[in-house]
């Protein structure tokens, strides 16, 4: 599962938020995904990174699936 938090920290810290994010060509549909943790394209993340001038890394983070720690 990734999440994002690390990525609204990041906003927090500039002192930017959602609607920027949307002001600079997020697609609303895509911040909700990141609201809610959800799947989104690889172009959307990288623009997001451009924006920040950060790495996907800096935004996001990978925890394995329960389901995927069993197998």
């Amino acid at each position: 599962m990734f999440t994002y938090e690390k990525l609204f920290k990041i906003l927090e810290e500039k002192h930017l938020n959602k609607k920027w994010l949307r002001d600079n060509g997020i697609n609303p549909k895509i911040v909700d995904k990141l609201i809610k943790n959800e799947d989104m394209k690889l172009s959307s993340i990288s623009k997001i990174c451009t924006l920040l001038n950060c790495k996907p890394e800096d935004i996001l983070t990978y925890t394995p699936d329960q389901e995927n720690k069993n197998e």
